[in-house]
């Protein structure tokens, strides 16, 4: 029978997602979740204005948006007090490291990242023909010597981190991301991924010269400001590399409601504060809860907490593997010794009693497995 000639690369890919999502996981246990606390949602939601924006957009949704996304860029330009020749929007950080990925990795190039850092990035370079170079963590941080120090042995095209990190919650304060930036090899490009910026601390973000071409910065609207389903995201970087996004994105790829949306979600930065303290009292009541069950958790700059099961990653899989049996979704890291720890996304109030009654079963039940 006659099938597509497949690329050899394509044809070398297991066909796998980086993430199994939790709507594939409710049809798989045939009931939905009453608590979903595993794909670091903000479940605070966006701003008010910014649904009323997307309703009042819904009516012309058979325009297509503004391959420009001009209004957005302007308003990010603003709001970050540069220029918007140095802003590309795409869909989400996911979309723009796909793009990224394609600007400048062809088969055989080397990219560095972190051993258990987010996976859908090394799924693009896979998907390009990259070879990955991984460095483990250090202190459950991402180790930036390390990486720039493998990325310069290797001559590698590209380096990642996130700061704050993901799937730890950890994070390095700006003049260890400034030195960093300072410190990339010759013809290496630093990806730093600020997807959970918004709730770090203050002195997390670095300051950064916008024209640096070492570097470009990652930021999205899908979690601070509540709007993961609409996949907005944007880069920040010199106008020559901003630039080459136009010869390789997708025009057309960004929703119109969408960008009504993220506009009034930017300027609605109350909303976003009101936010930033409803996720910081759900990090504190998850460690609270982890307390009473004889357990410790890692000090958190994003909108999710690990919680340290204190064992090995069999025994915290366990712990997760009877949560999710009992209707409360949450994840776990890939690789050890982070997948010693499950993760849980700071939830509403009635999200976090779920996790009070469950967590003590769910560890009683690991333990006499």
């Amino acid at each position: 029978m006659s099938k597509p000639r497949y690329t050899q690369l394509v044809e070398s890919l297991p066909a796998s997602v980086p993430f199994v999502g939790p709507e594939t996981q409710e049809r798989a246990r045939g009931g939905a979740f009453s608590a979903r606390l595993g794909a670091n949602e903000n479940v605070f939601g966006p701003s008010p204005k910014a649904i009323e924006a997307m309703q009042a957009a819904a009516s012309d949704i058979w325009k297509y948006g503004d391959p420009t996304s001009f209004d957005l860029r302007a308003a990010l330009a603003d709001h970050h007090a540069i220029a918007p020749e140095n802003i590309v929007v795409g869909e989400g950080i996911d979309g723009l490291l796909g793009y990224l990925v394609r600007m400048l990795i062809g088969p055989g190039d080397k990219v560095v990242t972190s051993d258990g850092a987010y996976p859908t990035f090394n799924y693009h370079v896979a998907g390009f023909g990259g070879t990955l170079l991984k460095t483990p963590y250090a202190g459950d941080h991402e180790d930036p010597n390390a990486l720039l120090d493998l990325a310069d042995k290797q001559k590698a095209k590209l380096v990642y981190l996130a700061n704050p990190d993901n799937p730890m919650g950890t994070w390095h304060e700006a003049d260890v991301i400034e030195s960093m930036i300072a410190k990339v090899p010759e013809g290496c490009l630093l990806i730093l991924d600020e997807a959970y910026v918004e709730f770090a601390p203050e002195g997390t973000a670095p300051k950064v010269d916008i024209n640096d071409a070492k570097v470009i910065r990652m930021r999205t609207f899908s979690k601070g400001y509540g709007m993961a389903g609409a996949r907005v995201g944007y880069a920040l970087g010199s106008a020559d590399l901003i630039g080459q996004f136009e010869k390789i994105r997708n025009h057309f790829g960004m929703n119109r409601a969408a960008q009504a949306g993220a506009l009034a979600a930017l300027g609605d930065q109350d909303w976003l504060a009101h936010v930033r303290q409803q996720v910081a009292r759900g990090r504190a009541t998850i460690g609270q809860i982890a307390k009473e069950n004889g357990l410790s958790t890692l000090p958190s700059a994003t909108n999710f907490v690990a919680i340290d099961c204190g064992r090995d990653g069999h025994f915290a899989k366990a712990v997760l593997d009877e949560l999710v049996a009992n209707g409360l979704f949450v994840r776990m890291p890939f690789v050890a010794p982070q997948n010693r720890c499950i993760r849980v996304s700071a939830g509403r109030p009635e999200d976090l009693e779920l996790l009070r009654d469950l967590l003590p079963k769910a560890l009683s039940a690991a333990l006499a497995r």
